[in-house]
């Protein structure tokens, strides 16, 4: 079995198709497809299926998926793990976060791990939740910062720090800055937030569907959408209220451009997670990058307004 093999299974897996994986591979579709033919020779199994132009895994290419991507990620860290033992340049440590937690503290600290690690160079890729955890785990991050933890037993998380969710609005709304001791007093407004994602029972959706009912307002009209930018444009126009983490709208409410509503019945602190795989290879930087993490990630309660 070839590493050129394996890699190009995992391209078609995580691209979807031939055309796209020899894109991202550089090779012609003809030399992925003879690739992906030697593989499934040797497994003796057919790995993909090919519905409506995309290439969907068979029940023996998901069998085989998890394997490959820890036989790629093994082969990443045997690399690196010569690399510092031959002493020679220390390479780089990728962290992958959710971009929400990329503000002004999380910018600090990896400032000053930039500062004590010049020869190192630091990668940085935002994702969601769930994406952050897939990277880790397929060894595309040396660490991962997110919301939450994914419960993988092939990844060791551990609990760094917590932010609060804010339910903000347009600066004018008439409730602005007040605290909403009766959350039927919003019975009727209209919503921005994200779906439900698949599989993921602490995706933005859910969070904000169980609070919305543990407010008494399931059944609230809601606006979907797809990104954080949309979500608080809408909000800040008016077309909406909006629950996100405090991180994500500190300038927007510095700037008056939107406000926070008191809500006691759906305050909500929720954990922040640092996650690496158990039998990854962590060099001396990335073991310096994870205790920073650790020591000065953020914990934030949840914010108070008088009244």
């Amino acid at each position: 079995m070839e590493v050129d093999e394996l890699r190009t299974f995992l391209a078609i897996a995580e691209t979807g198709g031939f055309s796209r994986a020899g894109q991202r591979l550089h090779r012609s579709q003809p030399a992925i497809s003879r690739r992906l033919g030697l593989l499934e020779q040797e497994l003796g199994a057919p790995l993909f299926e090919r519905i409506r132009g995309r290439a969907r895994l068979t029940e023996a290419g998901r069998a085989f998926l998890p394997h490959a991507e820890a036989a790629m990620a093994a082969l990443g860290d045997g690399r690196d793990a010569v690399r510092d033992l031959a002493g020679a340049t220390r390479g780089a440590v990728s962290l992958a976060l959710v971009g929400t937690l990329a503000d002004t503290q999380i910018v600090d600290v990896l400032r000053r791990f930039a500062r004590r690690q010049e020869d190192v160079r630091l990668e940085l890729r935002t994702a969601s939740s769930a994406d952050v955890t897939d990277l880790v785990r397929r060894g595309e991050a040396t660490l991962g910062l997110r919301y939450f933890a994914s419960d993988r037993p092939d990844l060791v998380e551990q609990t760094v720090g917590s932010e609060a969710m804010l339910v903000v609005a347009a600066a004018d709304h008439p409730l602005a800055g007040r605290r909403v001791r009766n959350p039927r007093t919003l019975a009727g407004e209209r919503w921005v937030g994200f779906p439900p994602a698949p599989g993921d029972r602490d995706s933005s959706g859910h969070v904000l569907a169980r609070q919305l009912v543990r407010a008494g307002l399931d059944g609230a009209d809601l606006t979907l959408i797809d990104s954080l930018t949309a979500q608080k444009r809408l909000a800040q126009a008016g077309f909406g209220l909006a629950l996100v983490p405090e991180s994500s709208v500190r300038d927007e409410l510095r700037q008056g451009l939107l406000a926070a509503l008191d809500i006691p019945s759906m305050r909500i602190t929720i954990p922040i997670t640092v996650l690496h795989r158990r039998k990854g290879y962590l060099s001396p930087a990335a073991r310096a990058l994870l205790a920073l993490l650790t020591r000065h990630t953020p914990r934030s309660g949840t914010r108070r307004h008088p009244g």
